[in-house]
């Protein structure tokens, strides 16, 4: 019995040891992570920037008063399950990977008013720029996308 126990106490200090340098690999691993992330979303941003230098961005209170008069139609750049929790009524969905594919068989005038959003206007931009690119010349990007719009208290469905 003794002999289990001094092995035991002999145990515990190595599993702490051992739990503290776990911890320390895992919290450099977690930090490098949080450093590339942190590195990858300053180049997103900095594209974002890019973006909406060649875009027109418009508000939502003016996205709505188009829609509404039928003069824009709204795409939704978001994800599916984004869309499936609440979109703006009325809106199209095409997400951010596939706008470019569906967009024309949609919408073919290129002379139409598309307002992109998302969810905070950063994948919007990119897609208006986008869409501009491929001759789209009334595309724009909702300025602060969806959650501007939820801001602005207009309207929602689920």
């Amino acid at each position: 019995m003794e002999l289990a126990g001094s092995a035991t106490s002999k145990a515990k200090p190595r599993r702490a040891a051992a739990s503290e340098l776990g911890n320390k690999r895992v919290s450099n691993l977690r930090n490098l992570w949080i450093d590339s992330e942190m590195a990858e979303h300053t180049r997103f941003e900095k594209l974002v920037a890019e973006a909406k230098e060649n875009i027109t961005e418009i508000s939502p209170t003016e996205a709505a008063a188009k829609l509404e008069s039928g003069e824009a139609t709204i795409v939704d750049v978001r994800e599916k399950d984004e869309w499936d929790e609440e979109h703006i009524p009325g809106a199209l969905h095409m997400s951010r990977g596939t706008i470019e594919l569906d967009l024309e068989e949609k919408v073919p005038d290129t002379n139409a008013l598309i307002v992109c959003h998302c969810g905070g206007g950063g994948r919007s931009a990119l897609a208006a720029e986008s869409l501009k690119n491929m001759g789209y010349k009334n595309a724009r990007s909702m300025a602060g996308g969806f959650k501007a719009w939820k801001a602005a208290g207009l309207p929602t469905a689920k």
